[in-house]
């Protein structure tokens, strides 16, 4: 009998550092900027990627550097776990901490990193860096490809 693989059998806060590392699917879209409405508080994702993304393979540039070069980057955390609702529905870190199993284009499941692209859930050949894009420019760029909250 095959063994029950770690997400499986534990919970996010069992997990080891390199465990909780592989969780991540690559599919950058915690790496999107967003836009929130003064007056009413409402969030708004767009398809502006930090610059350190690498929209090809949708994964960080720098990522063991990453809060040099972008000090507002947002690490997730095992002792936030109770705050992963801003992430997307899509996110195993979020499906894992409200009792969903992983998906099946998740690469621990189909045990292949390009699957998540296939699926159509990584950001790749949808989004621009904001290197590209004026500030002021941004609400040209707001998206709802993406389901959050």
């Amino acid at each position: 009998m095959a063994q029950v693989p770690f997400w499986r059998r534990k919970t996010l806060e069992q997990m080891s550092q390199a465990e909780w590392e592989l969780l991540c699917d690559g599919c950058g879209r915690c790496c999107l900027h967003s836009l929130e409405d003064e007056d009413t508080g409402e969030v708004y994702l767009t398809n502006v990627a930090c610059r350190l993304l690498d929209t090809r393979s949708c994964q960080c540039s720098e990522y063991n550097q990453r809060k040099k070069y972008v000090p507002g980057c947002i690490r997730l955390r095992v002792q936030d776990i109770a705050e992963f609702d801003w992430l997307p529905v899509t996110c195993a870190y979020r499906n894992l901490a409200e009792g969903r199993p992983l998906a099946d284009w998740h690469p621990l499941v189909s045990g292949d990193r390009e699957s998540i692209h296939r699926a159509g859930i990584s950001v790749r050949g949808r989004v621009v860096s904001e290197k590209s894009v004026h500030p002021e420019d941004m609400e040209e760029h707001i998206i709802s490809w993406v389901e959050v909250g």
